[in-house]
């Protein structure tokens, strides 16, 4: 009798950001099997990310069901499209359908903190929390609301993009064009153009303002989406430490007055460094499962 040998389900996982692109493969309970990752280069992405995706396929213990691709905004749901603020060259790019007509495998496309929010309530720090809210401030700010355990998509799903909260009025123009926004003052390209440095050797004057701003937003958000739960992630809030995070929850405790805003917590992504690629595999076991 031949041997029946069983094939564990997998999803591929692409994380498509601003200074970074991540591949990776992740089992059906968020073990990240494999992955790799290259800068995001000024020009050519595309083929870019096509390598290090048939590179991570080739090494892949299993085949995977389905890709999740998490990828900065915005992005409009029907043409599965992508112009992302900080790769230019993309506007609106065919990215879900270029990723299955290279792999083979159906596509689901989100937004990457979206995508890192399913991550978190999936098998991370928000577990179990039905209304939270997760932020990453990496090249850009992002975020991805949960309500009553419901992912929020918005009108043309790009619900979530925290980083364009104003937090300085007349402050300093943002790439999307408005003034005083998040991202404006807390992403690792605006730091490092403030500081002529990259943000892990920012100075912790710059570290602590962080924190403090993202804070001043999370009071605004909180009250509005009445949370009990922000989950930080990325490279410049992980990088930067308890500093930020003490900050960002002193600021959110001085401003989040209303009862019902009381315990609003600021704590790191439970996922660490593979939020990012968890959450695109958490879209696409989304949608496998219905």
């Amino acid at each position: 009798m031949a041997t029946v040998v069983e094939v564990s389900t997998c999803y591929l996982a692409i994380d498509v950001g601003g200074t970074k692109l991540a591949v990776g493969v992740v089992s059906d309970t968020g073990e990240v099997l494999v992955r790799d990752r290259v800068a995001t280069p000024a020009r050519d992405v595309w083929p870019a990310l096509s390598r290090i995706v048939l590179r991570v396929l080739a090494a892949a213990p299993d085949q995977p069901v389905a890709a999740g691709i998490g990828c900065g905004g915005p992005m409009n749901p029907v043409t599965r499209t992508v112009s992302p603020l900080h790769i230019p060259s993309w506007k609106d790019f065919a990215l879900a359908d270029e990723v299955e007509s290279l792999t083979g495998l159906p596509a689901v496309l989100d937004n990457n903190a979206k995508a890192v929010a399913m991550g978190e309530a999936w098998c991370g720090a928000a577990v179990g929390v039905r209304d939270f809210v997760a932020v990453v401030l990496g090249a850009g700010v992002g975020g991805g609301i949960v309500s009553g355990g419901r992912l929020l998509e918005g009108r043309m799903g790009n619900a979530g993009h925290v980083g364009h909260i104003v937090v300085e009025p007349d402050g300093r123009r943002c790439r999307c064009g408005g003034l005083g926004c998040l991202e404006a003052y807390c992403s690792g390209q605006a730091i490092e153009e403030e500081t002529g440095r990259p943000p892990q050797r920012a100075p912790q004057a710059i570290v602590e303002r962080t924190g403090l701003l993202t804070g001043r937003a999370l009071a605004s958000l909180g009250a509005i989406c009445d949370l009990r739960l922000a989950v930080i992630g990325g490279s410049v809030a992980l990088g930067f430490g308890e500093p930020f995070f003490g900050a960002a929850q002193a600021e959110l405790d001085q401003r989040a007055r209303l009862s019902f805003t009381s315990g609003f917590t600021v704590v790191p992504a439970g996922l660490g460094q593979v939020a990012s690629l968890v959450g695109a595999a958490a879209l696409a076991r989304r949608h496998t499962r219905g």
